[in-house]
Parts: structure tokens; sequence; C-alpha cells
């Protein structure tokens, strides 16, 4: 009740009717506080009845809405990570396509000007369409795209300077067709250089995500990418192990690879929210080079992995997006 949820209350001849409406449709508990909702409604004198209907609407990032670049983008999220070859796109890929399932409104922009994926990994091969009004990002899987993959020939090199890779970030985000989005997922580029620079001081982001390994040669690296964030003021929303173990997909034995807990070990010296851990399994890489990514897949365990990742992912959005609007009424009533 005090966080607004409680909507659309009724009352008729002893019974009760109302919504629920939470800040994501990822919630994870989100039949149980239908449950526990029902319980306590029902204990009340002269109820007979109850009706408790759930429904979510994603809030917005304080002053993302007001942008003048993405106005209907409620929620941008860049997936970072230190250092290549760490599984990045696969993870944006994955998570966009995870956030989807819940019924929200989701798209990808590849960030990632000198090595974009995402259109393999999503099997996207309708071309984005320029219009009048700016450029129509390709669909696929429920998910709006665009990237510089859809413009290059696969045996093409991007060999451009800071001013141009500016340019580019800045026409994805102000010259093409959005339209409504809960979340817009970007894939970055390694490192901490030019593009993360343009995102962060083009758009208010809601926070980043940060994806490394579990050793400590890649969680070294990636700290520098947490750092990054930091000094420009962009709140980093969680960290997530990817290749935490190599499943054997004959026996199912377990073998890590590359150490693990390392990142969550990291996130709890940092104090940073950890939002999960991926394995290394020949089955996503499979998905991923087939254009059809783990998560499409619900009867997998590797894509229940994925799933909770974004449902600890959305929550953090929550409680971020909350946490912004009470702030200029604590500092009111204080």
């Amino acid at each position: 009740m005090s966080l607004g949820f409680v909507k659309n209350v009724q009352v008729a001849d002893g019974s009760v009717g109302f919504t629920i409406e939470l800040t994501t449709p990822a919630c994870p508990e989100r039949e149980r506080m239908r449950q526990l909702a029902r319980e306590a409604v029902s204990a009340l004198p002269g109820v007979g009845g109850v009706d408790v209907t759930m429904t979510a609407r994603v809030r917005g990032s304080p002053g993302a809405v007001k942008e003048r670049l993405i106005p209907s983008v409620k929620n941008v999220i860049p997936v970072a990570s230190g250092k290549g070859g760490v599984g990045k796109s696969t993870v944006s890929a994955n998570l966009a396509l995870a956030l989807a399932a819940t019924g929200a409104r989701v798209g990808i922009m590849d960030a990632d000007v000198y090595g974009p994926t995402i259109p393999t990994l999503m099997n996207a091969h309708t071309l984005p369409k320029p219009t009048i009004e700016g450029t129509v990002p390709a669909e696929q899987y429920g998910v709006k795209i665009i990237s510089m993959g859809f413009f290059l020939r696969e045996d093409d090199a991007i060999i451009w300077r800071g001013p141009m890779l500016h340019k580019t970030i800045q026409h994805f985000l102000g010259n093409v067709q959005w339209g409504e989005l809960d979340y817009l997922i970007v894939d970055l580029p390694p490192g901490t250089g030019d593009v993360q620079l343009t995102l962060c001081q083009a758009i208010p982001l809601t926070g980043a995500v940060v994806v490394s390994t579990p050793q400590d040669v890649a969680l070294k690296v990636a700290q520098k990418a947490i750092a990054m964030f930091n000094q420009l003021n962009t709140p980093v929303l969680g960290i997530v192990e990817n290749m935490a173990s190599y499943v054997c997909p004959s026996c199912g034995a377990h073998d890590e690879v590359f150490g693990s807990g390392g990142a969550h070990r990291a996130a709890d010296r940092l104090g940073i929210p950890f939002l999960g851990e991926i394995p290394l399994a020949t089955e996503i890489r499979t998905s991923s080079d087939a254009g059809r990514p783990i998560v499409l897949d619900p009867t997998s365990q590797f894509a229940k992995a994925y799933l909770g990742v974004s449902e600890k992912l959305a929550a953090q959005v929550s409680i971020r997006n909350m946490q912004r609007e009470l702030t200029p009424l604590v500092q009111i009533t204080f």
C-alpha cells in the first residue's frame, strides 16, 4: 500500500476486488504476493470473497523519459566488460529475450561497433528501414534491434576514430524509432573507450551490468569498467559471472575451468549486487551460433540460469528507480 502497488479497490456485498501493480513483470514473487494478499484480505471481518488481479508497469528512470534523444524508452541498461572474450554479447542477447519473455517491451542496441555480433546471435537478417521520421529497427523474437552489423559485409572492418564512433552512437539513440520500450539493453564493446564515454554523457542511464568470468585476471579488468561507471556517475546494477563452470553434456559433471565464485566475491567486496552465474556449456554456444539464444528453450537448465539473472536485474532496476523517485520527497520532508 505504501509503495502504491494496490489499485482499483472495489467492495460490494462482502466481496473485495483489487489490482496489485508490480514494478516489473519479471517479479519472481508474483504468485506468492497474490496468495499472501488474498489471505490477508480474506482474514478481515465480513469479507466473503477476494479477487486479486496481478499486473505490472515498469517504472522509468527519472530524467530518461524527459531525455530528448529517446523520450519513450524507460530504462537504458548498458552491458559492459573490462575485456573481450567473456561472453558479454551472449549475455546481452539472452537477458533481452528473458525480459521480453515476461511481457516487457525490449530493444537491443549493439554498440560494439568494431565487432557487432547481435544480428548473428539473434538470427536477424531483415535490415532496418530508413524513413523520413528515422530508422525503423529490425525486430526478431519480439525484440527490436539496431547494429552496425546490418550495414557491413562480413569481411568489412571498421577503422574509425573517436568522432565517428560518437556520431554512430548518437544516431543509434536519436534517429532510431525505438517506440515505447521498458528496457533498452546496450551491448557495449570491451574496455573503457569512446563508445562508453559517449553513451554515459549522451543520456541518463538507469544503471550498468558488468560481465566477467571467474578468474582473477578477468575480474581485475572488470573492476576498471566498474571504476569507469563510478567516475561517470552511472550506477552499477550488478555483476554477472559468466562461464562459471563447464557442464559435461554426457555425464553432467562440473569442471571449474576458470575457477568459481570470483565475481560473487568481488561483488561482495565492492558492495555491488551479484546477479547470478551462467555456466560454460556447449549447448549455450551451439544455440548462439545457430541464432537462437538458449533462453528461447524454456526447458533448458541454462535458460533458467539466464531467467534468474534477468529477474534479479529487473528487481535492481525497480529498486533504483523507486529510490530516485523517493529521494526528492525525503529531502523535502527533512
